[in-house]
Order: structure tokens, then C-alpha cells, then sequence
């Protein structure tokens, strides 16, 4: 087996947990390795500290699977770490069909949260969507569809890869079903609210699972007010807020699909008559409102791929507080989320801050999320916790 010898100065943080080696870390690599294959991590002095597929020319080689010099990476091992996926969402009340306000749909696999670097698996029902991240995973995806019949035996399994990830990682991206019968719609239901999301829909694995607490907490503050769903997609966060009780919801998105779709979910969960669905730029639909609602929920898409891209980032979320913060009532609820991993949850904070000012209110955050537990983060992560929501009072300066 080929090893990655790693400098001094760059060993503790994978000696401590961290499961991305990068490629400023790596010395050299000894024993001929090519792209895919599996290769043994070192520090300087030759002492093992895990094992995982090799990516040259990645800016993260390496991610590590195992810390176990004697595990073999095989059918077993992926068969073991997807039991063990499938049992910590059992635990935490996930996947239960007849559960009061059952969540029959969640995320699976998150990747090296659940020991899988490169591979993320959503569970729809008996449908799974699978994302292969990494070359070294994408060669083995006949291993790993096998293993997801051996631990699920879904109906089907849909390859929703994201195209650039493929170019980046240099493989062709799947499409489509990749085993079992033809998918259309993925079906499911969250917190009991009942879903049915075409699959040409397209964003991510299909929902955004992530953000279900997040949800929960819009629906308990939502009675008997005004709400905004901002970049809306599919209405996730306006339909909790009728469901708990909204006297009217406002969602907003760019997409014409998705707001046929979120009608659509409006209708079967029988909340279509508080809520309103307009095709627009979110950005322009928070200008003119005006202070006219109790609960706004500006919830963009990544704005901060990159480290590189941060600052510009922080000024555009600077802008998005600040037109939330103008759309909002006083004595109002905003509710500001950032799913980049490069802007952290104080950078969101004085963004928000920033953009109070602007607006001229003051804003106090009483809460704040974070990704739910179904997307867990090793401790020695922090890049992993990627998702952060503050939720803020807003009042007269």
C-alpha cells in the first residue's frame, strides 16, 4: 500500500480527529499511488494515522476512513458503517412511520460525519439519493450500492451527483436511477407534513433536511402572524408556518418549479388558503415589504463557497439582514441563515448586526440553529459545521 507522508506542523490535526488531509500537509507520497486507490497516512516519522482513498491534485488528497491499521476497506466495513448511519437515525426517532408527526424522510450518510468522506446518502422512504464526492468512492460505487441493499434494500437508488464535484474530482457524474425501479418524485413525510418533490426539481439530493429544526422553531412562532419565506424553494418554512397557525404566508423564489411545487405541497397538507406564493427576487420582494411582516426567514443559497469568497459574502449577507430587517415588523421576528462553511456563526452574527444598523432597528438574537443531527460533525471538524441560523428580535433603535 502506497503511503502519504505528512510535513512536521501539519500532523495534529489529524492525529486529533480532523479527516481531511490537505495537500499543503502532504511531504510526499511513497509506493506508486494512483487516483482511487487506497493509501496509509504517517506522520513524519513513519507512525500510522489512518487510511483512505488517494485524490491527486485535490486540494484534500486524502480523507481519512479508519484509524484501524488492520481494517480492510471492503464490502464489510461500508456494510458496517451504514448500519451503524442507520442506527443512530433510529435513535434519534427518525425513519418511524407510525411516530406521531412521523419523519419518514432525513439524511442517511453525512459524509465523514458518519465516517464516509466523499459520500452523502438521503433517505426518502425506500428511496435513496446518493451523492458520490470523491473518485475513490465513485469506483466503488457498485460496493456501496450493494451495501445499501444489504443495510436498506431501497426500492430504488438515485445518483444525484453534483456535476461539479465530478469535474473536479475528474469522473463522469451519474444521472438519474442508478438501481431499482423508476423514481419520479421523492415522497416522504417531515414532522408529519406530508411531501412529494419531483426529481427534476434538482437542488442538492432533492430537500433540504438540514434545516428541519430550524422549521419547527418558525412553526411554534408563527401563530396568528404574518410570515416570510424568503428563497423559499419549496415552501419548507411557510408551510410549517401555516401549519402552526400563520394568518398569512408570503414565499418567495426565483424558480417557477419550485413554486409549482411548494403550491402543490400547500394543497396536500391543506394550508393553501394562508399562503401565497410569488415568483420573484427575494431581494426586491424584502424591499417592498416594508415592515410587513411578524416573521421573515431570509434563508439564501451558499454564498461563501470558498475561503476566498467570504468577505465578499459577509457583505451580501450585511445586505440580506438589512432588508430582513426592513421587511420586519417591530417587535418582529428575523430569522437569518448562512449555509456556508467559510462564514462562521459570529461573522453571521455582526453581518446581522451591520445590517440592523442599516435599517436603522435594533436586533437581538434570542436563538440560534445549527444543521440538524442528522448531519453530525466529528468534534475535531469545525469545517463540518456548516450550517448556522440566528433568530433576532427586531425593535426601534
Amino acid at each position: 500500500m502506497a503511503t502519504v507522508r505528512l510535513k512536521p506542523g501539519h500532523v495534529q490535526p489529524v492525529w486529533a480527529g480532523h479527516p481531511w488531509v490537505y495537500a499543503q500537509a502532504v511531504d510526499r507520497v511513497e509506493g506508486g499511488a494512483t487516483r482511487g486507490d487506497e493509501v496509509a497516512v504517517t506522520d513524519p516519522r513513519g507512525n500510522f494515522l489512518g487510511r483512505g482513498f488517494y485524490s491527486p491534485g485535490s486540494a484534500i488528497p486524502v480523507r481519512i476512513l479508519t484509524r484501524d491499521p488492520d481494517v480492510a476497506l471492503d464490502t464489510t466495513f461500508f456494510r458496517g458503517r451504514l448500519q451503524r448511519a442507520l442506527e443512530m437515525r433510529t435513535a434519534l426517532g427518525l425513519g418511524d412511520p407510525d411516530a406521531e408527526r412521523a419523519t419518514t424522510g432525513y439524511r442517511l450518510v453525512h459524509a465523514d460525519g458518519d465516517g464516509l468522506p466523499g459520500l452523502v446518502v438521503d433517505r426518502f422512504e425506500d428511496v435513496l439519493a446518493v451523492q458520490f464526492l470523491t473518485f475513490g468512492m465513485k469506483q466503488r460505487e457498485a460496493i456501496l450500492l450493494e451495501a445499501m441493499h444489504h443495510v436498506i434494500a431501497p426500492r430504488a437508488v438515485v445518483d444525484r451527483t453534483p456535476l461539479k464535484a465530478a469535474q473536479t474530482e475528474a469522473f463522469t457524474a451519474g444521472a438519474g436511477v442508478v438501481r431499482g425501479a423508476d423514481v419520479k418524485a421523492f415522497t416522504f413525510r417531515e414532522r408529519g407534513i406530508r411531501w412529494h418533490i419531483p426529481i427534476e426539481l434538482g437542488q442538492k439530493t432533492g430537500f433540504y433536511f438540514d434545516q428541519r429544526d430550524l422549521r419547527g422553531k418558525v412553526e411554534a412562532l408563527a401563530k396568528g402572524k404574518r410570515v416570510l419565506d424568503a428563497y423559499a424553494f419549496t415552501g419548507s418554512f411557510g408551510i410549517a408556518a401555516a401549519r402552526g397557525g400563520a394568518t398569512e404566508v408570503v414565499c418567495v423564489d426565483e424558480s417557477a418549479l419550485a413554486m409549482e411545487v411548494a403550491a402543490e405541497n400547500a394543497r396536500d397538507n391543506g394550508v393553501e388558503r394562508v399562503m401565497r406564493f410569488e415568483r420573484q427576487d427575494a431581494r426586491k420582494a424584502m424591499q417592498e415589504a416594508h415592515a410587513a411582516f411578524d416573521v421573515a426567514v431570509v434563508d439564501p443559497p451558499r454564498l461563501a463557497p470558498s475561503r476566498g469568497a467570504r468577505e465578499q459574502a459577509l457583505v451580501m449577507y450585511a445586505k440580506l439582514a438589512e432588508l430582513g430587517c426592513r421587511s420586519t415588523k417591530p417587535g418582529g421576528i428575523l430569522v437569518l441563515c448562512s449555509c456556508s462553511a467559510a462564514v462562521d456563526l459570529s461573522q453571521l452574527t455582526r453581518a446581522l448586526a451591520t445590517g440592523a444598523v442599516r435599517a436603522n432597528v435594533q436586533a437581538t438574537v434570542v436563538d440560534r440553529g445549527f444543521q440538524g443531527p442528522d448531519h453530525p460533525v466529528p468534534a475535531a471538524f469545525p469545517e463540518g459545521l456548516y450550517l448556522k441560523a440566528v433568530v433576532a428580535r427586531i425593535a426601534p433603535r
